[in-house]
């Protein structure tokens, strides 16, 4: 069964049957109330170079794997897109578009085979190796500039975590001034030790008396949050590892930080630029996503085109002129905009199966029909059919 969250692309044999075949079934699917008629659309297939019979076998083989891939290499691009602007529906709208146009409009408004990149006079496997390479370029670009920003963005978090959380673990780069500590001294520092609130009269009453050699009276506030007080004491150098002991056993915790105003203008300047960076390189990626989307997808319904072309000579045979369907089911009906597809196009089923012919008759249909229809990899309709899946924002 079809799937219900992508567009059909259809292709049947161009005869007197299948002139304005995208007005009857419009018509059709209108009257039936299966879908409405912006959702079905004539679709131009060009009469691409057909090459041999074993070029046409070896394509139909080799094309699924490269529709698995830039199936994925769309879906990772729309992936990124997602994650830039923070899951935002309204504004990933904004940046799938093809050719400033919406997906739907792409595919439903006259859509045709870019001739101007990938010529009709080329040969299938010229085409087929265009579009690889296109693609396939377009992926590693992505990788590449989606790595660089993902280092900028780590190394930002890397920074910026620094300067999260409670007093017990955060830095103090912005919290502690040069007023805060003495002078250099050859015997004396500055300790600064983070204080549970509930535990900040015991601090006041016990610091001088957690080991020999503290200055009395030299704890002074700095700064408080919701779970801890940062005070600073001033102590002889001599009993600072004692001092960090009897910390941790009154459960006070003696932050490891030395004022040094040098090193501290140079992180609050490596901050700044991490910062810079990866703006900048936030932009430049959503600009290069939002193009490289657009080319992507249009390498991606163009390979949907070479498969529906391939699958049509295989299935059809010669002459090389087929007429092609885009149709945009809806969740609701798409049993029954299925179910008519298949009706109208009934003529198309081979006379083995209808089971109202000879079994000589019957070989013949078989003969028509291919040998080669073992390879096609999905459920047999009556009409060359692949999709595309939908961009959902």
């Amino acid at each position: 069964m079809p799937s219900d969250i992508s567009t059909w692309l259809i292709a049947v044999p161009q005869t007197g049957d299948a002139v304005g075949l995208d007005q009857e079934l419009q018509s059709k699917l209108d009257q039936a109330k299966a879908l409405p008629r912006s959702n079905v659309a004539e679709l131009l297939i060009p009469s691409l170079k057909t090459g041999t019979l074993d070029l046409l076998v070896t394509l139909s083989e080799e094309l699924p794997k490269h529709d698995t891939f830039f199936t994925s290499a769309v879906a990772k691009i729309v992936d990124t897109l997602r994650n830039l602007l923070n899951n935002d529906p309204k504004r990933l709208t904004q940046h799938i578009l093809v050719n400033e146009k919406t997906c739907d409009e792409y595919l439903l408004d006259h859509w045709r085979w870019n001739a101007g990149k990938y010529g009709s006079q080329r040969s299938l496997r010229d085409v087929v190796d265009s579009l690889v390479k296109e693609m396939t370029s377009i992926d590693n670009v992505m990788k590449n500039k989606l790595n660089s920003y993902n280092l900028a963005k780590g190394s930002l978090t890397q920074m910026q975590r620094k300067k999260t959380g409670n007093l017990s673990v955060r830095s103090l780069v912005d919290v502690v001034t040069k007023e805060n500590v003495i002078s250099e001294s050859e015997y004396l520092e500055t300790v600064f030790v983070a204080v549970p609130k509930s535990m900040v009269k015991e601090w006041n009453s016990s610091y001088e008396r957690l080991t020999p050699m503290v200055v009395p009276r030299s704890s002074t506030k700095i700064a408080e949050d919701s779970e801890f007080t940062l005070f600073a004491a001033v102590l002889f150098k001599k009993v600072r590892d004692d001092f960090a002991q009897k910390c941790r056993e009154n459960k006070f915790i003696l932050r490891d930080f030395t004022y040094d105003e040098k090193s501290l203008g140079k992180q609050r300047e490596e901050l700044e630029a991490a910062d810079v960076t990866e703006k900048e390189l936030w932009t430049e990626l959503l600009r290069l996503s939002s193009i490289n989307f657009s080319e992507a997808y249009q390498v991606l319904v163009h390979l949907k085109v070479v498969r529906l072309f391939v699958e049509s000579v295989l299935r059809y045979g010669l002459p090389a002129n087929y007429t092609g369907l885009v149709v945009k089911p809806e969740t609701k009906t798409t049993k029954k905009t299925l179910n008519i597809l298949t009706t109208h196009l009934a003529h198309l089923t081979p006379q083995s199966k209808k089971g109202g012919a000879s079994s000589g008759s019957g070989a013949r249909a078989e003969d028509i029909m291919g040998e080669y229809q073992a390879i096609m990899d999905q459920e047999y309709l009556d009409f060359v059919f692949f999709e595309v899946p939908w961009v959902v924002s």
